[in-house]
């Protein structure tokens, strides 16, 4: 029977700064801007395509490129969802580009870089569930799942019902994401740069 203590060990913070959070920080680092603004919506997207290909292939695919327009694509709805949380959407995003304001085109970079470490801690964490917790064995996902939500409390957003593991151990989508968004909160795997 698989113990909390190893799934909590697979979910420690250093390891996942290490594998996930330092990769991905480094990765927005090294890329440069030739100018923090922007002269029109097409040179707009084309940096946010390209910048998306760049940090995608060398942290999330580790070498597959996608087409121009799927990496555009993803990006602006990585920025969307960053600036709907700011009442905004891609049009306050070109136009923070495009005026240098609000951290201008380097911002909106750090928002596709952030939305990428985020989708990644997700896949890791939600691997390390389907690693650690048998998906056959119902008592073990329940037992499991209730010390996990006991074990990392603080974390996890208020939605989540420490008196319902059933509800979570059917599914871990909503659980992972209630986590992710605490450690957004409290964790150094996404400080910014």
């Amino acid at each position: 029977m698989v113990s909390i203590n190893s799934l909590l060990s697979a979910l420690d913070e250093r390891v996942m700064a290490q594998r996930i959070g330092i990769p991905h920080d480094e990765a927005r680092m090294r890329y440069t801007l030739r100018s923090n603004t922007v002269s029109s919506f097409d040179e707009f997207s084309n940096i946010l395509a390209d910048y998306y290909n760049y940090h995608f292939t060398t942290c999330v695919s580790r070498g597959g490129a996608l087409s121009h327009a799927e990496a555009a694509g993803r990006a602006k709805e990585l920025i969307e969802q960053e600036y709907r949380r700011r009442n905004g959407d891609i049009a306050s995003a070109y136009q923070d580009a495009h005026d240098g304001v609000n951290g201008g085109m380097r911002l909106v970079l750090d928002s596709i870089a952030e939305g990428l470490k985020t989708e990644s801690v997700e896949r890791y964490i939600r691997e390390a569930f389907d690693r650690h917790v048998a998906p056959t064995d119902w008592p073990q996902k329940v037992s499991i799942i209730r010390q996990f939500i006991a074990q990392c409390g603080q974390p996890l957003a208020s939605s989540i019902s420490a008196h319902q593991p059933e509800r979570y151990a059917q599914d871990y989508r909503d659980l992972i994401r209630a986590y992710v968004t605490g450690l957004q909160r409290t964790s150094s795997i996404f400080r910014r740069l």
